[in-house]
């Protein structure tokens, strides 16, 4: 493909960067430009450059992006999601929770306490998504409760749920690495936990200091166990790996029983509460469809194989091999939004890559793993981003200044690549 022809089919997404993030800080308000308009003046222009197809085939090349499988199970979850945090809100069971935490926890310990937990329930159940829906509104309450800062408190969740999704035994990820790169989950396993391990313990003395400014409310009311019920049990059935929908599902039963019982609403309350959770996720569901039809344009256009092309070409030793599988996984993952999809687009180039000069197979599948992870966490358009910024009410773009835990993650990768570490498999 040549140059003029690949810049063109990647061209809608630099329409968006535009669009959005220069009109922004230009603005000095990420609100003045909604991301639904900026992704739909993307997307008309997605559909409009793509010449050599009649207009109705380049719209249903876009339909079929925005309506994909993988993507229709995350609008489920969003609507699940939507349903148990709203309902689960109204019974008052954000509030029994974050009651508790304030109690069990020393008021310094709530940051690194938000921190230890995402990692332990991500690396437990394997998806950040899950970890995402669990732990987002518990810490939007905690923020509320104790005048913490809402983006920061909300950001700790999501990177500490790009840990799990980076390390654990049955995230996505790690499933698609390793059979890539043809090594066991074990061996990538070590690698991974070598290169991130330091990082996330870096971020979590940074959490303890920022910890220490964070004040305990004054008068912090009793735990009420029965309405924390809801919250333990969609933690357990998720740490137990059952399906996150299914999970959801019980939250959302358990909700209205137990608000029932208690008295906190009736059906119709519980209903309403379940539907206006569901109408808060809506433009959530509208900005994932358009960004699934605007990425499968470009992916039918050639963009991303014109990435892959570009950044293979000039590689010539074992570290430039290792940066390529880096910046190619990173890219391609830019382009499509989702971290698994990204490796399975270039996972057998990188084998190749790898195999060709010499590069430690486990190595390969952790470099991967761990760059796609590193820039799932940061792009605004992400649907982990988009769902932790719903939950919370916020714009995606305030979380990204406190992104501390996938920033170090990458910086720890790239000095892995650089000063060639661990030195075993590399």
């Amino acid at each position: 493909m040549n140059n003029k022809k690949g810049i063109l089919a990647l061209s809608p997404l630099v329409v968006f960067i535009v669009l959005y993030l220069v009109l922004s800080l230009i603005a000095g308000d990420f609100y003045k430009v909604p991301i639904t308009v900026a992704f739909m003046i993307a997307s008309i222009y997605a559909v409009a450059i793509s010449g050599g197809y009649p207009l109705a085939k380049r719209i249903n090349i876009f339909s079929r992006g925005a309506g994909a499988s993988s993507l229709l199970l995350m609008l489920w979850i969003y609507v699940l999601a939507g349903a148990f945090a709203a309902s689960a809100k109204e019974m008052g069971s954000i509030d029994a929770t974050v009651n508790l935490a304030v109690n069990a926890l020393p008021s310094s310990m709530l940051l690194p306490g938000l921190f230890i937990a995402a990692c332990f329930i991500s690396i437990s159940i394997g998806t950040s998504v899950g970890t995402v829906v669990a732990l987002v509104p518990i810490a939007v309450g905690i923020a509320q409760s104790t005048g913490a800062n809402l983006p920061l408190t909300t950001a700790i969740i999501v990177g500490g749920a790009y840990f799990g999704d980076n390390l654990s035994f049955i995230s996505d990820t790690t499933v698609v690495a390793t059979q890539t790169q043809g090594c066991k989950m074990s061996d990538k396993f070590r690698v991974n936990f070598m290169i991130v391990i330091p990082a996330a313990v870096l971020i979590l003395i940074v959490y303890a200091f920022m910890g220490m400014n964070v004040k305990a409310p004054a008068n912090v009311p009793g735990v009420e166990f029965m309405k924390v019920i809801p919250y333990l049990v969609v933690l357990l059935t998720a740490i137990f790996g059952m399906n996150v929908m299914a999970v959801l599902t019980i939250g959302i039963v358990l909700c209205g029983a137990i608000g029932m019982i208690e008295g906190t609403y009736d059906l119709f309350g519980w209903f309403g509460a379940m539907g206006k959770g569901i109408v808060d996720m809506g433009e959530l569901i509208i900005i994932a469809m358009m960004a699934g039809g605007l990425l499968e344009i470009i992916r039918e256009n050639g963009g991303i194989d014109y990435l892959i092309d570009k950044l293979t070409a000039h590689v010539r030793t074992k570290r430039g091999a290792e940066l390529s599988i880096a910046g190619l996984v990173s890219l391609v993952n830019v382009c499509t939004a989702n971290n698994t999809v990204a490796i399975l687009t270039v996972g057998s180039i990188a084998k190749k890559i790898g195999d060709r000069f010499g590069v430690d197979n486990r190595k390969a599948a952790s470099i991967l793993d761990t760059f796609s992870c590193t820039v799932q966490g940061l792009i605004p358009y992400g649907v982990q981003m988009l769902l932790a910024a719903g939950l919370a009410h916020i714009n995606p773009v305030e979380i990204v200044p406190y992104l501390y835990y996938p920033m170090a993650m990458g910086i720890a990768a790239l000095l892995a690549i650089l000063f060639r570490y661990p030195k075993k498999y590399s």
